[in-house]
């Protein structure tokens, strides 16, 4: 099995369109995709509705599934922390989600406007029309970072976070998210698996990283993100014992947003080793009862097996 549960579109801080996403995992022969845009499902949505419905595309000779599962990154506070978790979900419409997402855009559009006034302040403008033309439901500081680089007030997006954006930048806002639990509880009305991302890139020592797995296991959350860009393999094996220690089931994602980044790519992640699957997240028990409520698409034979 050959997963990637961790991208994101243009609906947040991705560049491309999830028909684009669609298109990449076929071609890196994925046989699941999950989109997790940041606070929305615009994404997912657009690709469930544009499924085709025809299931005997399944039995077609040579024809290639990809199974999409709904999906959800949502950030949350934890001791002050930034914290991100991943929602694997079951269903996309349920109360406590949508008003979690609800409030969280909220509370996006709100920083986004209170770091356009503080830009306005120091003689950056065009900030507030660069963010209302773009696609994005979930505006973040990454779409802010992209202005003041294309506006040449910055070399580049590291030093537009350092700054402008980041918490000693000169349009430094804080952000009011909901809290661990709030995400976690949400994740689980769907039916759906809380999967906590990135353990690794949070600024915490060892036992402060061990504290926020518990935390996160306490609160009801199921699995972690075990393997993903970037991660030497010193990393990995730390996070495969944490993992392992809370009783965590292993997740793995690219955490794709642009062809332009040097260091990742659709479905670019170290593998999980064959003694690592038996804890793999696909091997939770809700597992199939979230890819069953997602949807199927289809692609022809590709030209290397037609020769």
């Amino acid at each position: 099995m050959y997963v990637d549960l961790h991208c994101h579109s243009h609906y947040s801080d991705g560049a491309q369109t999830p028909e684009y996403l669609v298109s990449a995992a076929f071609e890196r022969g994925l046989s699941h995709l999950a989109l997790t845009d940041h606070d929305c499902l615009c994404g997912i949505e657009q690709l469930w509705r544009n499924a085709p419905e025809d299931a005997n595309l399944a039995d077609k000779p040579g024809w290639r599934e990809l199974n999409l599962i709904a999906g959800v990154e949502i950030s949350c506070d934890w001791n002050g922390l930034e914290i991100h978790v991943v929602g694997l979900l079951r269903e996309l419409n349920t109360p406590a989600l949508a008003t979690l997402l609800s409030e969280q855009q909220h509370q996006r559009r709100q920083r986004a406007a209170a770091i356009v006034a503080k830009l306005d302040a120091i003689g950056v403008s065009g900030a507030s029309d660069y963010l209302a033309a773009l696609p994005a439901t979930a505006l973040t500081r990454s779409h802010i970072a992209d202005f003041l680089v294309e506006s040449g007030t910055c070399k580049n997006k590291q030093k537009a976070f350092k700054s402008h954006l980041g918490r000693r930048g000169k349009a430094y806002v804080a952000a009011k998210w909901a809290s661990l639990d709030q995400a976690v509880n949400a994740i689980q009305a769907t039916g759906g698996i809380a999967v906590l991302a990135h353990p690794s890139r949070y600024p915490l020592t060892r036992s402060k990283l061990s504290r926020l797995i518990g935390d996160f296991s306490a609160a009801g959350g199921e699995a972690m993100e075990v393997s993903y860009a970037n991660l030497d393999p010193i990393a990995k094996k730390r996070l495969l014992e944490l993992a392992s220690e809370h009783s965590l089931f292993y997740s793995c994602g690219s955490d794709f947003h642009t062809l332009d980044s040097q260091w990742t790519a659709l479905g670019k992640y170290p593998r999980l080793e064959p003694s690592a699957i038996k804890n793999a997240i696909w091997e939770h028990p809700r597992w199939h009862s979230i890819v069953s409520a997602g949807r199927s698409v289809y692609a022809p034979p590709s030209q290397d097996s037609e020769s």
